[in-house]
């Protein structure tokens, strides 16, 4: 459905900050399969646009300094996970832990309890940083 106020909008990326950039290039290009769009700056201040698939993008920033404190997920205003749409939760979820992800929620099934309810498939992994993301495929 389009959105009548802001014409033309739709999601386009989220931006993280990595402590160690390289490594997570390699996680969400290597492992996770997204293609790098663009790179940019110099060592210490380089960023780039990897391409999720089917439009999303994530922009990954070096110089991240610190780790997430435990309850970041509850804060005010903070985006607490990143949800990426496969078509198999199971080795999406397989792929993350393989490439160093750690886990959070193993793939399981769930009925959003909304009208009407939405069965789905879901995983939870810690990424490099200690970003959430959640692997969701619609049932």
């Amino acid at each position: 459905m389009a959105n009548e106020i802001l014409k033309g909008a739709f999601f386009h990326h989220i931006a993280l900050r990595a402590k160690d950039y390289d490594a997570s290039m390699r996680f969400y290009r290597d492992a996770l399969g997204m293609t790098c769009k663009g790179e940019w700056g110099s060592k210490g201040e380089r960023g780039s646009m990897l391409l999720i698939g089917n439009g999303g993008i994530i922009e990954l920033y070096e110089g991240g300094t610190e780790d997430l404190p435990e309850d970041f997920e509850t804060r005010n205003g903070c985006f607490f996970h990143l949800a990426i749409a496969v078509d198999d939760v199971d080795a999406a979820y397989r792929k993350a832990l393989d490439a160093g992800a750690r886990e959070k929620i193993a793939p399981t099934d769930n009925v959003i309890g909304s009208v009407p309810p939405m069965p789905i498939r879901m995983a939870f992994v810690y990424g490099l940083d200690g970003e959430l993301i959640e692997f969701f495929q619609d049932r």
